[in-house]
């Protein structure tokens, strides 16, 4: 079953503006020109614009349309991309995942293995999802770190910086 892109932009809009709305009632920190409600009201722009988008079909006309052609019978099908039937349930399984160790793990070797399951489950060669589980955490512990000043939790593995 599709939803409908009205459906769908719809709903995203709907989203945002539930998002931009509860910033709003977040409270200021005195002597910060930068509060708590930046970033989700930045995120829910983010989700009305793309509801827009998909709303008013911006991009529908680049799109081409599906050749469904029948397997003949006693012809293989493809075989699945792995992990096919549980890619819905990675996320919040890797956002529980992460609420539970990452205070004792730390923020590196954590963020490191949720980027590599999320990389192979999406049908990466180890050859780029071992890179990319290395240098993503770094990237974005540094992010966070310094310009964000944000800490993370440390573990065992703490940045030397």
């Amino acid at each position: 079953m599709q939803l409908s892109d009205r459906v769908t932009g719809g709903f995203l809009v709907a989203l945002g503006g539930v998002a931009v709305y509860g910033a709003s009632l977040q409270p200021g920190v005195p002597g910060q020109d930068v509060g708590p409600s930046v970033f989700p009201t930045i995120i829910g722009l983010g989700l009305i614009g793309c509801g827009l988008l998909i709303l008013l079909r911006v991009g529908h006309s680049f799109e081409a349309p599906d050749d469904v052609i029948p397997a003949a019978p006693g012809e293989a099908l493809p075989q699945p991309p792995r992990f096919a039937e549980i890619r819905a349930f990675i996320p919040p399984l890797l956002l529980v995942f992460y609420t539970l160790v990452a205070d004792w793990l730390g923020f590196l070797p954590t963020a490191a293995v949720m980027v590599l399951v999320v990389a192979l489950a999406l049908g990466a060669r180890w050859r780029l999802a071992l890179p990319l589980a290395v240098l993503a955490p770094l990237g974005i512990a540094t992010i966070f770190m310094k310009l964000l000043r944000v800490p993370l939790p440390d573990g065992i593995l703490p940045l030397p910086w």
